[in-house]
């Protein structure tokens, strides 16, 4: 109750005399109670009135979903925007970098990455009372209301953006539901983005996991949770003010898209084991072939003798009689005084493969990450509890194969390219990543501002880019090596060279004029509305800009091939051509050479050639091309 009292103290407010009366309900009945509010008709049915709820179902429901729902369904007009300044390796990397609010970035990638990548793994904020994240808030005001409050207008008054960072405090009357409501509807789009075989991997605390598991049951599905994996993040307890139970573990969900994704078992490889015993066959290893016998494990019929043994109390063979009946004539088991073995023959064993474990204890911990990126920037306190490569790396690797596409809209401290990078270099795969991290400014009293890192985004970059010298550096080292090794091993020894790059893009305003609604109806707002859209190209917009947003809106990825030509692009061989820059029949004429399946132009480069712009899509109509003028 002291405690209670204390966080109403502390939210600015003076007790009021309801305090104390509250914090004793709440003692009393703590199930009325949902996010420090009362729920009137949980109070009523446990005082034992007749309520009938009609409504009365097994669901998750917050304050503020059907609302998220309505953001998660509200399309988006924005685009990405390359950034080859910041880039490495611009136009020859598969791996990408967005910079932006990670809602607006998934809205943006459905189209082009629908069904298109294997793993996804966030490390989303644990909502720990000290998190700040975008939210929706105060859904009863109104839109202009909303958008004033934010300050998120641009000169002509028009929204720039989603949300606002605002901190999620334990004292907030809807401290749960916000959380939910921001992580709704990025896991709905993020599933919309799996492959059938893909699955996705969500670290969280104990803060929230209770209620994330019951989200994504309602997005994936409950048939298709597939683990709880706990890692190990600290060796030892913290002494934690207050605190009397210390927290070493985190958990990371683990959700199929459908059943077809499986993860890799583990397999103990042949050349790993030992053979410490020898007889007159050859060397062998033993092994118990007892296991539990209780619950769904109890079989009477795996009860038989061995050697005239029957197994121990509470426990059943692991292999049927016949098998069993086999190996004792052949001498295969031995009885050493308490249970029967097994003798394995090296010559005759092999890799086997078991369940994995959904225990992480040896896959780096929160000072390891830390001291990761020390080495890459020789400072410490750069970035608050990261992860660690090798639990990254573990996660990827059991389910990953090696041309797949990773991604990662919570990029942190971009663990997640670093892993990945790795992982190619150790086994030589062709693994991608995405990853999108919004530019949340940096504390100013932070290491990292100091540094020179003014967000979260720049930090990240910056990991990434070092990273990847680093790794490209080992493996220059390391091809060295085998290069002087070619002449004694005919060539097998065949150097590495994997992508070390990524393509920087953010997240902008379309290139293109976007119809606002006039504020009221007369002739003239409409006129002067219409007027706006004779040229329908944006005052901002570049040539390039503009290649990649049409790229985007026609399905494309960020990484299919883009052929400059004479005043047009050819795009994915020839899938699509954008003609934007002027027009003559010779252009027309060129295009339709590369027999294009569809053509994009710009209406504005016709300069009013009417007979040049309809003779150009009769050509195009008989050539079987879809054109179309913007």
């Amino acid at each position: 109750m002291l405690q209670l009292l204390f966080i109403f103290a502390m939210n600015g407010n003076s007790l009021s005399p309801n305090t104390e009366r509250l914090s004793q309900l709440k003692l009393i009945f703590p199930e009325i109670f949902v996010e420090d509010k009362i729920d009137w008709e949980k109070l009523k049915i446990t005082l034992g009135e007749d309520v009938n709820l009609s409504n009365e179902r097994y669901v998750l429901n917050w304050a503020g979903k059907s609302d998220a729902f309505r953001l998660m369904q509200k399309p988006t007009t924005r685009t990405l925007v390359p950034v080859p300044e910041e880039s490495v390796n611009f136009d020859d990397t598969q791996n990408i970098f967005i910079e932006g609010d990670n809602l607006a970035v998934l809205k943006v990638l459905q189209k082009s990455y629908f069904g298109k990548v294997k793993m996804i793994y966030i490390d989303p904020p644990y909502n720990t009372g000290n998190d700040s994240f975008i939210y929706a808030d105060r859904f009863a005001e109104t839109k202009t209301e909303y958008q004033k409050r934010v300050g998120d207008k641009d000169e002509e008054g028009y929204m720039t953006g989603e949300g606002v960072f605002r901190k999620n405090s334990r004292e907030n009357g809807q401290y749960h539901s916000n959380w939910l409501s921001m992580m709704m509807p990025r896991l709905f789009l993020a599933r919309n983005l799996l492959r059938d075989d893909g699955v996705i991997f969500v670290s969280i605390d104990d803060n929230e996991v209770h209620n994330l598991r019951l989200l994504m049951n309602e997005i994936f599905g409950e048939e298709n949770f597939v683990s709880n994996f706990l890692w190990k993040k600290k060796g030892t307890t913290s002494n934690v003010k207050g605190a009397q139970v210390s927290s070493l573990t985190d958990s990371t969900l683990c959700y199929r898209k459908t059943e077809k994704a499986t993860i890799r078992p583990r397999i103990v490889e042949k050349h790993t084991r030992t053979y410490p015993f020898s007889d007159n066959i050859g060397n062998y290893r033993t092994t118990v072939i007892e296991k539990k016998d209780s619950g769904s494990y109890r079989r009477d019929s795996m009860k038989y003798k061995i050697m005239g043994h029957f197994p121990r109390e509470g426990k059943r063979w692991q292999i049927g009689i016949d098998t069993a009946m086999d190996l004792e004539v052949k001498k295969r088991f031995l009885w050493d005084g308490e249970k029967i073995i097994l003798k394995i023959y090296d010559f005759e064993d092999g890799d086997t493969a078991s369940a994995r474990p959904n225990l992480l204890f040896n896959h780096g911990t929160t000072d390891s990450a830390a001291n990761e990126l020390f080495e890459l920037f020789g400072m410490k306190e750069l970035f608050d509890n990261p992860k660690p490569t090798e639990l990254i790396k573990e996660l990827v690797e059991i389910i990953v194969y090696q041309d797949d596409i990773v991604l990662d809209f919570f990029a942190g401290s971009a663990t997640t390219a670093h892993a990945v990078m790795q992982l190619n270099k150790e086994d030589g795969g062709n693994r991608r990543y995405i990853l999108v991290q919004i530019p949340e400014i940096c504390d100013e009293k932070s290491e990292a501002f100091k540094a020179g890192y003014s967000t979260i985004a720049d930090i990240a970059k910056e990991r990434i880019r070092r990273a990847g010298q680093k790794i490209h550096e080992q493996m220059e080292e390391e091809n060295r090596k085998r290069k002087m090794q070619l002449d004694f091993n005919d060539g097998k020894n065949k150097p590495i060279n994997i992508d070390t790059g990524f393509k920087v893009f953010r997240l902008a305003e379309s290139n293109f004029k976007q119809w606002r609604q006039p504020e009221n109806y007369s002739a003239e707002a409409l006129a002067k509305q219409l007027e706006l859209f004779v040229d329908p190209v944006a005052e901002h917009a570049t040539l390039q800009n503009m290649v990649f947003e049409l790229i985007l809106k026609s399905g494309k990825d960020l990484n299919v091939s883009i052929e400059s030509c004479n005043g047009y692009h050819i795009i994915d061989g020839n899938e699509l051509a954008l003609i934007l820059e002027k027009v003559d029949e010779q252009i027309i004429t060129e295009v339709l050479s590369k027999q294009p399946k569809k053509v994009i132009a710009l209406d504005r480069i016709f300069k009013g050639n009417d007979q040049l712009k309809t003779n150009t899509a009769l050509q195009m109509k008989d050539a079987g091309v879809e054109f179309k003028t913007i």
